[in-house]
């Protein structure tokens, strides 16, 4: 992949920063076919709004925690206490699940998401920090620098197997591997399908598939 493609969908100065490192994981974790990097490619700039946002935003009013969570926020009472306030969200809604301790422990927000594949949870900030032979305190930081938040979406893209579905050009099988915000199996419901598709579809002729 030349940079000059990279540039047609992120900002220079983002390009410039990621390239290097972005092209040393695809090539650690074999990402190396035109199919195989456009689909890459097109969920990663997707879920880190083109390389300039590596940590999640849970920034929600309490209206939109109601729809998004409405099982932890049944009503705008249960919710106006967590209106626009991130940490107290991510400690809420990420508590005391795979691995993450009481809504108290913090773990939701030190454990949010992060990286150019927003890799969430104790569980497996854990699974990464031993994979690349790190204490899992060091995580948190590194995950959101060049190096870390590519070769942890690199990481988080070989243990799932991700490329089968890619050289199967079953962009949707990505896709569903990475955010499958609704828990069905209809064609195009991973969270901002619509608009990875799209990249998908250009970055594939740019890379000559």
């Amino acid at each position: 992949m030349d940079i000059d493609v990279l540039k047609e969908y992120v900002l220079e100065s983002e390009a410039d920063a990621f390239y290097d490192e972005l092209v040393r994981a695809m090539d650690e974790f074999n990402i190396v076919t035109p199919r195989r990097e456009a689909a890459f490619l097109a969920n990663v700039i997707h879920e880190s709004q083109g390389f300039r946002r590596l940590e999640e935003n849970l920034n929600y009013s309490a209206d939109g925690l109601c729809k998004t969570w409405p099982s932890r926020f049944p009503t705008l009472t249960d919710a106006a206490p967590y209106n626009r306030q991130p940490q107290k969200i991510a400690n809420k809604v990420y508590a005391n699940r795979m691995g993450n301790g009481s809504e108290l422990s913090g773990d939701g927000w030190r454990f949010r998401g992060a990286g150019l594949m927003q890799i969430t949870f104790r569980d497996n900030y854990q699974a990464l920090a031993n994979y690349f032979g790190m204490y899992i305190d060091g995580v948190p930081q590194w995950i959101r620098t060049p190096e870390g938040a590519c070769r942890s979406a690199g990481w988080f893209w070989d243990l799932n197997n991700i490329n089968h579905y890619a050289d199967e050009d079953d962009f949707d099988g990505v896709c569903d591997m990475i955010n499958r915000g609704h828990k069905t199996t209809a064609i195009g419901d991973a969270i901002g399908f619509a608009h990875r598709l799209n990249l998908y579809n250009m970055l594939k002729k740019d890379l000559g598939e």
